[in-house]
């Protein structure tokens, strides 16, 4: 196996950190690095606000449903769906966007955003850093939008907690993999005694690293899916120029 493959498969969450910087030239290898992932039709929809300012990051924090990480660690770093960009750059070559009036955009654009992240997780797992992805930006996303002073036509997606860890955490079990991995078609017959199977595995790893209060996984994701997760993200989408016509 291959250094980069154990990488990626050493990921943990991680929710403690040192009160230690992230020198500027290891922070921007990172960003770098996710400035050059792929983008639908090379539209490059994809902007990052890195915050450092204590206040500002502990703002964030509460924000996001009191994440006291999120101002534990040096660096906070939110991903920007951004279609401001694209609309500046298509009204200078003297056409209109329309692309953002489609629920279309929304999608194209946050799998842009999810393939930044995934690059930034991997380039800070390669210098040593910890990380946590914080979706709790959608929580209250206009006030983000306003601590971030986002023009029209952007959005934050999602969040990047970035930092030197302090306690290091247990890395959770995943689903068996036929869950996830499907050959030809979707395959929905083992799913319902694999999720069985990793109920099982899952408690007893709360067990073993003494979570008295972990769930089985089902009912665990129902604590969150059982109605919805942030019902602010559409008005705040609609108030941003975005629009779900089409």
């Amino acid at each position: 196996m291959n250094h980069t493959i154990e990488l990626l498969k050493q990921h943990r969450s991680e929710r403690s950190y040192l009160d230690k910087p992230i020198p500027e030239e290891v922070l921007s290898a990172i960003i770098d690095s996710a400035h050059l992932a792929p983008t639908s039709v090379n539209s490059q929809q994809v902007s990052i606000v890195v915050v450092r300012d204590p206040a500002r990051r502990a703002r964030i924090a509460e924000l996001a449903g009191g994440q006291s990480w999120i101002a534990q660690a040096p660096v906070f770093l939110t991903l920007v769906l951004d279609m401001h960009k694209t609309a500046t750059g298509i009204a200078m070559s003297g056409n209109t966007q329309h692309a953002h009036e489609s629920v279309e955009s929304i999608i194209s654009g946050a799998t842009d955003v999810g393939i930044a992240l995934g690059t930034l997780v991997a380039a800070a797992h390669s210098f040593g850093l910890g990380i946590v992805p914080i979706g709790g930006v959608r929580r209250n996303p206009q006030a983000m939008i306003d601590l971030l002073e986002l023009p029209a036509l952007t959005f934050p997606v999602v969040g990047l907690v970035l930092g030197y860890v302090d306690r290091p955490a247990h890395q959770k079990p995943r689903l068996p993999l036929e869950t996830f991995r499907h050959e030809e078609v979707y395959h929905t017959e083992p799913l319902a005694a694999a999720i069985e199977q990793y109920n099982h595995t899952l408690m007893n790893h709360w067990k073993q690293t003494g979570r008295s209060d972990g769930e089985a996984w089902g009912s665990n994701t129902a604590s969150y899916y059982q109605r919805v997760y942030y019902p602010h993200v559409l008005p705040a989408l609609l108030q941003q120029g975005f629009k779900l016509d089409q």
